[in-house]
């Protein structure tokens, strides 16, 4: 169940008897030294929380005061605090920051095995994880967007065999298919958009027209597709940010087209679920991305 499902009092009720069970189970442990330690790390915890709570609140009230829902006064008097109070908290980061995060952003990227040809175009052995040029350029737009409106952004590596930690807040997952058979396993649940395999390579298939789309790349052009979407974590519990081109290059166009679109789509989904495929084209000079759209509707899974 995503908490959008729950009515106010619900979510509320939920919290308070999460917080009031750990601090029961913390209270009972009898060793004083593991009580003292655990206790520590729950109150960074805790913070951590409930600056990922004012961040929420704020947000929720810009928008209350944008949409014209209510005025400064009447928002003050719901909330039990003073006007001023009021204009000081929602003069915050800009609401969309949430459709990345609400307090820290981990940017995973996936390692593989990369071999080639040297300059004398002789074989060369099989080097040891990297993670590809364009992961980490696309990384780097991330970062710089996510920076921009007020978040703080750090990466970390996904291992050979793709096994990352999902269940946790503020991720984004870089990494195909091929790389990690969770990710695979995950994207599998998603009715609309899959991605396929036969002879000629990956593609992605929309499930509801039929439609086929093939990488332009595999064709010599300067061009690739990628699907993004929000998808679930395994415990049931959230869910994650999720980008991956048929080739590394197709995941920069989703940053690209973010970078003009990120209000609009805040807007739109909020933190709900959804998955739509990014077509984009880039320079053959520099690699970098000059152009993208959105070349499916925002689709969203049953009743979310």
């Amino acid at each position: 169940m995503e908490a959008h499902d729950l009515a106010p009092a619900a979510l509320r009720e939920q919290l308070d008897a999460a917080f009031d069970v750990a601090l029961s189970q913390l209270k009972e442990l009898p060793d004083p030294l593991e009580r003292a330690k655990v206790a520590h790390a729950l109150v960074g915890r805790v913070q951590d929380y409930g600056n990922e709570f004012q961040v929420v609140r704020n947000e929720a009230m810009n928008e209350t005061l944008r949409v014209g829902q209510l005025n400064s006064t009447q928002l003050a008097s719901e909330l039990g605090i003073s006007k001023g109070r009021v204009s000081q908290l929602a003069k915050g980061a800009p609401p969309e920051r949430l459709f990345l995060g609400s307090g820290k952003v981990v940017v995973a990227l996936a390692e593989k095995l990369e071999d080639g040809n040297d300059k004398d175009g002789k074989r060369k052995a099989i080097q040891g994880p990297v993670i590809a040029t364009e992961d980490v350029q696309t990384y780097e737009r991330l970062r710089d967007l996510a920076e921009e409106v007020g978040l703080e952004v750090s990466f970390e590596r996904i291992p050979l065999g793709g096994n990352v930690r999902l269940n946790r807040n503020n991720l984004v997952v870089i990494c195909g298919p091929r790389l990690s058979p969770l990710i695979e396993q995950i994207l599998e649940g998603d009715p609309h958009l899959r991605f396929d395999k036969d002879d000629d390579g990956w593609y992605l298939t929309d499930r509801n027209t039929g439609q086929v789309y093939r990488s332009p790349m595999d064709r010599g052009e300067n061009s690739d597709i990628a699907y993004f979407g929000r998808l679930p974590r395994p415990d049931g519990k959230g869910t994650f940010l999720y980008v991956a081109g048929i080739h590394a290059r197709g995941s920069g166009g989703v940053v690209h087209w973010l970078n003009k679109e990120l209000g609009n789509v805040h807007r739109e989904l909020k933190a709900r679920r959804f998955s739509t495929l990014i077509s984009s084209r880039f320079d053959p000079k520099n690699l970098e991305i000059f152009a993208s759209e959105r070349i499916t509707p925002f689709y969203r899974p049953e009743g979310a």
